[in-house]
C-alpha cells in the first residue's frame, strides 16, 4: 500500500474527476429531460410530478451561459459582472455570519461538555431553535436591528442578514463539536488525570484534537447553512446588493429572460462551493500540521 504526496495528489485528482463527472451527469440529465419531457409538465391523476420542459421554465444550458454576457440594462453592466458583484457582497455577509455562528457554536459546545447540567438544559433549546421558520424569523431580526446601534455606528441591513446566517451556522458546529469533545475514551481522560492535568489542559491536549474529525464536517454544514441563511435573509429583509436580492429581481424578468434567473442561481451555487472549498483548505492545513506533529512527536 503506497502513501505520501503522490497518493495524496492521486486521491485529490480522483475527487476532482468524480466532481466533474457528477457535473457532466447533471448537465446531461437537464438537457435529456428537456429533450423528452413534457413542455407543459407531467401530471399523474392531476398531481404535478415533473416541471415544465419548455424554454421559459428550463432554458438550455448554452442559453444560460450566453445570458451571462448580455447587458443588464438597470445596472449598465454585463450580467456576469452583476452576478459576481452580488456574490462578493453575499460572500462577505456570509463570512461574518459563519465566523460568528462558529464562535457561538464552539462556546456552547465547550460549555455543554464542561457542565452536564448545561448540556441537559441547553441542548433541547439548541435543537428547538432550528425549528423556527426562517421566513418568520427574518423580519423579526430586521425589526430588532432597526432599533439598535453599535456605539455611534447605526445598525446596517446587512448585519441583520449576517445574524440570520449565524443563526443557521451555529447549530451544526455546536452539535458536532460537542460530539467530538465527548469522543476521547475514558482511558485517555484518566491518563490525563494521572498526569495532574486540569480541565483546560485536557481540553487543549486531548479533547480538542480528538474533536477535529467531527468539527470539519460540521463546519461544511455550517458554511452551507450560512449561505442559505444569507440568501434567504436578503430576500426576506429586502437587503439590496446580494445574490438573494438579485435572484428575486431576475425572477421578475423570468418571462422575457429566463436564463438570467438561472445565472443568478448558478452564482449562489458557486458561492456555496467557495465556502465549502475554504473549509476544506482549512482542514487540509490543520490536519497536515497534526500529521506532522504525530510523525515528529
Amino acid at each position: 500500500m503506497t502513501s505520501g504526496p503522490t497518493s495524496g495528489w492521486a486521491r485529490r485528482a480522483g475527487v476532482a474527476g468524480v466532481a466533474l463527472a457528477a457535473l457532466a451527469l447533471a448537465a446531461a440529465a437537464w438537457e435529456g429531460y428537456k429533450l423528452v419531457g413534457n413542455p407543459n409538465g407531467t401530471e399523474v391523476y392531476g398531481v404535478p410530478l415533473l416541471p415544465r420542459a419548455d424554454d421559459a421554465a428550463m432554458p438550455h444550458l448554452a442559453d444560460v451561459v450566453a445570458g451571462l454576457g448580455t447587458l443588464d440594462v438597470a445596472a449598465g453592466q454585463p450580467v456576469w459582472r452583476v452576478v459576481v458583484d452580488a456574490c462578493l457582497f453575499t460572500l462577505g455577509v456570509t463570512g461574518v455570519g459563519f465566523v460568528a455562528g462558529t464562535l457561538i457554536g464552539l462556546v456552547l459546545a465547550v460549555a455543554m461538555q464542561r457542565l452536564r447540567i448545561v448540556e441537559r438544559g441547553l441542548l433541547p433549546y439548541v435543537v428547538l431553535s432550528q425549528t423556527v421558520p426562517l421566513v418568520a424569523l427574518a423580519p423579526v431580526i430586521a425589526g430588532w436591528g432597526g432599533r439598535l446601534s453599535i456605539g455611534a455606528y447605526p445598525w446596517q441591513p446587512w448585519m441583520s442578514v449576517a445574524v440570520i446566517a449565524a443563526y443557521l451556522a451555529f447549530f451544526p458546529v455546536a452539535v458536532g463539536m460537542l460530539r467530538g469533545l465527548q469522543s476521547p475514551p475514558d482511558a485517555g481522560v484518566e491518563l490525563m488525570r494521572s498526569y495532574a492535568a486540569g480541565w483546560w489542559r485536557t481540553l487543549w491536549k486531548l479533547r480538542a484534537p480528538a474533536a477535529l474529525p467531527y468539527l470539519f464536517p460540521a463546519l461544511r454544514l455550517a458554511g452551507a447553512a450560512a449561505v442559505v441563511g444569507a440568501v434567504v435573509g436578503e430576500i426576506s429583509t429586502g437587503t439590496r446588493g446580494g445574490i438573494g436580492r438579485l435572484i428575486l429581481e431576475y425572477s421578475r424578468q423570468a418571462t422575457s429572460a429566463p436564463a438570467k434567473v438561472y445565472a443568478a442561481i448558478l452564482g449562489a451555487a458557486a458561492l456555496g462551493l467557495v465556502v465549502a472549498a475554504t473549509v476544506t483548505l482549512l482542514e487540509l492545513g490543520l490536519t497536515r500540521h497534526q500529521r506532522r506533529v504525530a510523525v515528529t512527536g
